[in-house]
């Protein structure tokens, strides 16, 4: 069957309005005889797509023309390497906060590059709550603090973050950027996969403030260097066109739902409609994460028996739901409700949820 509601992990659900309207240009960008797919990354036409592109995430994150705006390959686990390659120099040392799997890769990658600091880690936890930020130890001489602000894997998400002074503070951002409001400026480069909140696999967005970049070390090649890509306009090499494409017609479509103020309300709403469901089941359900460290994106859950929970992700794929199978590093149930997933999704989950339980409690 076709399925009906997909809360996958990444690549996730894409607003339904911009698939149709890529679908309708597909074959004939704006009338231009070619398609997206076929046209010049030099083109006028392409270069209206990425220069508007850049200047609406600046806006919706409320950024200053002090930062820059990059489109790059490779993943937020290119960055994992790229980032300290250009800053985590000899003799300099990086902070980075252990949170759970996708901080703990990019901890372990500068560790290859240079000297790291954990200042803080959630592990003694099992990474079912973030580490406390409120009265980090941070030495005044670290190149960068690096944190990632949404563990999809383990469903925690930071609410607030850390106060670091002077020292340029990084974030991996990939699974809830324009999720919520955040205040960027507090931030010195932050970096996303696209294939979660903003558009399809195969871009990766980096924000990054130019005095940061001026830090950045000039002996390295030239494709991984962050301020390469800066004077290029990210058109150094072929950018990944449709996918920079989507990300155009996802940020407009952040715009009309009310900007990143407008789909922060709808994502409250659906996360505390699922929340709902787990805190009210006398224990049928629970949560994985612990409830001050809730995410509002990746929503992790188990049944009381491992029996149950076999028969309800059977009863889930034939209902029409798709990608609820938690990581097979934190195993059980994991629902994906990025920006994109409608409210009526998550309450057809909500009641599906309730009635599996009223037939199996």
């Amino acid at each position: 069957m076709a399925y009906t509601y997909n809360f996958n992990a990444g690549p996730g659900v894409l607003p339904m309005e911009v698939l149709k309207e890529a679908q309708e240009e597909l074959h004939n960008y704006q009338g231009i005889g070619a398609s997206i797919l076929e046209i010049s990354h030099r083109s006028k036409e392409y270069e209206a797509i990425h220069y508007e592109a850049q200047q609406m995430i600046k806006e919706l994150l409320a950024l200053s023309s002090d930062y820059e705006v990059l489109f790059l390959h490779g993943g937020a686990s290119l960055q994992f390497s790229m980032l300290p390659i250009n800053f985590l120099t000899e003799g300099r040392t990086a902070g980075y906060i252990y949170s759970g799997t996708w901080s703990g890769k990019a901890w372990r990658e500068a560790q290859k590059i240079g000297k790291t600091l954990v200042l803080a880690s959630g592990e003694q936890e099992s990474f079912q709550r973030m580490p406390d930020l409120s009265d980090l130890n941070i030495p005044e001489q670290l190149v960068y603090v690096h944190l990632t602000s949404n563990e999809t894997i383990d469903g925690v998400q930071y609410r607030n973050f850390p106060n670091v002074g002077n020292i340029p503070l990084v974030a991996d951002m990939s699974s809830d950027i324009f999720s919520r409001p955040i205040e960027a400026s507090r931030f010195s480069l932050i970096y996303a996969g696209a294939q979660k909140n903003i558009g399809p696999a195969g871009v990766t967005i980096v924000i990054a403030h130019r005095l940061f970049l001026e830090r950045a070390s000039g002996t390295i090649p030239d494709m991984l260097s962050y301020n390469t890509h800066v004077k290029h306009h990210s058109l150094y090499n072929t950018p990944p066109v449709f996918s920079v494409y989507l990300v155009n017609l996802v940020l407009k479509w952040i715009v009309n739902q009310g900007g990143v103020h407008g789909v922060s309300a709808r994502n409250e709403q659906k996360a505390k409609l699922l929340y709902d469901v787990l805190d009210n089941s006398g224990g049928f359900y629970s949560g994985l994460a612990y409830k001050n460290s809730r995410s509002l994106m990746n929503i992790t859950f188990r049944t009381f028996s491992p029996e149950i929970e076999e028969r309800l992700l059977v009863e889930l794929e034939q209902e029409g739901f798709m990608g609820l199978k938690g990581h097979r590093d934190a195993g059980h149930l994991r629902a994906s409700i990025y920006n994109a997933l409608p409210y009526e999704h998550c309450k057809a989950l909500a009641d599906f949820l309730i009635d599996f339980q009223k037939r199996n409690g």
